[in-house]
């Protein structure tokens, strides 16, 4: 079950998806101080540092685990609830992210795509390319 990737497709999700996340990792570099990446601005839903360990734990789960099965378990209350991580741990999970799409989409290349992503989504199924699609929407969006 499954089709063909178009060989264009995981090469540019990768180039998409690794050029929004080391513009996310520019940003925690800017902040002047590891404090400052999680203080709350009004009008902001969430802190720097809330948003590169969901951005991460994200590209971590849906690629790596679910279509590349690499065994990452995801802790998605712990993105929103954790505080005061240093920016070097942000930067690995950032990196870690990288690493994790680069890996599942270069398997990709020389196998196929499930015609279904393998997991609902808020109980719906969506056609992989369609939400992988998604998933680079979702992070620039953040961004």
């Amino acid at each position: 079950m499954g089709r063909k990737v178009p060989r264009a497709l995981p090469a540019a999700v990768e180039i998409l998806i690794t050029r929004e996340i080391r513009a996310v990792k520019r940003e925690i570099e800017a902040y002047p101080d590891d404090a400052s990446v999680w203080r709350v601005i009004p009008g902001l839903p969430n802190t720097g540092g809330t948003l590169a360990l969901h951005l991460a734990g994200n590209l971590q789960h849906f690629f790596g685990a679910i279509l590349g099965k690499d065994g990452y378990r995801r802790d998605r209350d712990a993105e929103f609830a954790r505080r005061d991580v240093p920016r070097r741990e942000l930067l690995e999970e950032l990196d870690a992210a990288i690493a994790s799409v680069e890996r599942t989409l270069r398997g990709l290349v020389k196998g196929s795509l499930p015609d279904v992503y393998p997991e609902p989504i808020a109980k719906r199924r969506f056609a992989s390319d369609i939400y992988i699609l998604h998933l680079v929407s979702h992070l620039a969006y953040h961004l």
